[in-house]
């Protein structure tokens, strides 16, 4: 320790804190936008997911549909 009296250490040390508490709120208002970012892209993905699916479902159940084009293979 320096020979400081205990006031200005005291200074010293509340500087330090102010510092640093800058430096958490920066570090804060950094985060909270990349939550904000990465929200709006969860979100966009999930719309995209589920027009995929939708497409998907469609495709499905033209897939399973019996055609009138298709000649019966049973009757004979």
């Amino acid at each position: 320790m320096s020979n400081l009296p205990p006031i200005d250490l005291l200074v010293e040390r509340v500087e330090r804190l102010l510092v640093r508490y800058g430096e958490l709120q920066r570090t804060n208002e950094l985060l909270t936008d990349q939550i904000d970012e990465l929200t709006a892209e969860r979100d966009q993905l999930k719309q995209r997911l589920a027009a995929a699916r939708t497409r998907v479902d469609a495709l499905l159940e033209r897939i399973s549909e019996p055609t009138d084009a298709e000649p019966n293979k049973h009757a004979a």
